[in-house]
């Protein structure tokens, strides 16, 4: 067993012995399962992941299109 703290901004450094046994990644698939916290690495490409993530959440081009409009003041 290995400990990590969390910080109060919510964020655990990852023991370097189990990222090295689990492989690098930048990204991690977080999931909760029976209480315990699973993490899986993601071994994408920054744009690869938001894509599928985007995907997964059923947002469109469209929707993105419309939000950006949005933040720059040009939408309704």
């Amino acid at each position: 067993m290995v400990l990590a703290k969390r910080t109060s901004k919510n964020q655990l450094t990852l023991p370097k012995a189990l990222v090295d046994a689990a492989g690098p990644a930048d990204y991690y698939d977080v999931e909760l399962d029976g209480g315990r916290l699973v993490l899986t690495p993601i071994h994408l490409h920054r744009a690869e992941a938001v894509r599928e993530r985007l995907e997964q959440l059923g947002v469109t081009e469209a929707d993105v299109a419309e939000a950006l409009d949005w933040a720059r003041g040009r939408g309704g």
